[in-house]
């Protein structure tokens, strides 16, 4: 029960104080012995309760996935398998999966918010997953989205061909792997927050990432901010709620 609904039990008579006041104690926390469910966390910081699947059991997701969609609550999972997605759809007929992304993602309502849009922006192909991860998220986050992908620094014409629609999104993501320069490279031609996602793409010295990761710490454009490697994710919660500012 909300807590609307919880006081108006305890005013009609029908829920005795201590029952209302255990109740409202124990919003939002919904146990399931492996796991505990936030159920009150989009109230709370206006970023939705998650499922991060890797490292759970098929059956894990599934049973979490069912227990959400039975509290009215909007699906995300994150780096999910197609046998976990196939899981979940047993329970939530209509839940959708993105094999790049690797999410898995049911909503009751969608419904964009914001002032603007969020630009993705990839430098290779080979970081669309991690890219795609960012887009599902934002947009399960109620964001319009508008990626651009394979604009890198090798072939920096494709970025400048693409350079209105980049400057005219509220804030921007970058996903890039190898050095990871695109960061700086955006952060240099436009006047808003750049958020910086390192992927692990790339050759030896990449070191898995590290080296795009050290590159836009570094970065001597002003505005870029940047999240851990492969953390498409955690950049389009920060993106949206940059985007939902008002």
């Amino acid at each position: 029960m909300s807590i609307e609904e919880i006081l108006d039990h305890y005013k009609n008579g029908s829920l005795e104080l201590t029952d209302a006041l255990q109740q409202l104690s124990n919003r939002g926390i919904d146990e399931m012995g492996f796991a505990t469910i936030d159920t009150e966390r989009l109230r709370r910081t206006g970023m939705p309760e998650v499922i991060y699947a890797s490292g759970k059991t098929v059956e894990q997701v599934a049973q979490i996935a069912e227990r959400m969609y039975k509290n009215s609550i909007d699906i995300l999972a994150t780096r999910a398998t197609q046998q976990m997605f196939d899981a979940v759809k047993k329970v939530i007929p209509d839940a959708e999966y993105n094999h790049l992304a690797k999410t898995i993602t049911y909503k009751f309502k969608h419904e964009e918010k914001g002032s603007g849009y969020i630009a993705v922006v990839a430098a290779g192909t080979s970081d669309m997953p991690v890219a795609e991860e960012a887009v599902v998220t934002a947009r399960f986050l109620n964001n319009r989205v508008e990626s651009v992908y394979d604009v890198g620094v090798a072939g920096i014409h494709r970025l400048f061909n693409k350079l209105d629609l980049i400057r005219n999104a509220r804030v921007i993501i970058v996903v890039a792997g190898m050095e990871g320069a695109l960061a700086s490279v955006v952060g240099g031609l436009v006047d808003k927050p750049v958020i910086g996602v390192p992927t692990s793409i790339g050759y030896g010295a990449n070191f898995g990432g590290l080296s795009a990761l050290l590159s836009m710490l570094n970065s001597c454009a002003s505005g870029v901010s940047v999240v851990n490697i492969d953390n498409g994710f955690g950049a389009a919660c920060q993106a949206s709620l940059i985007n939902h500012l008002k």
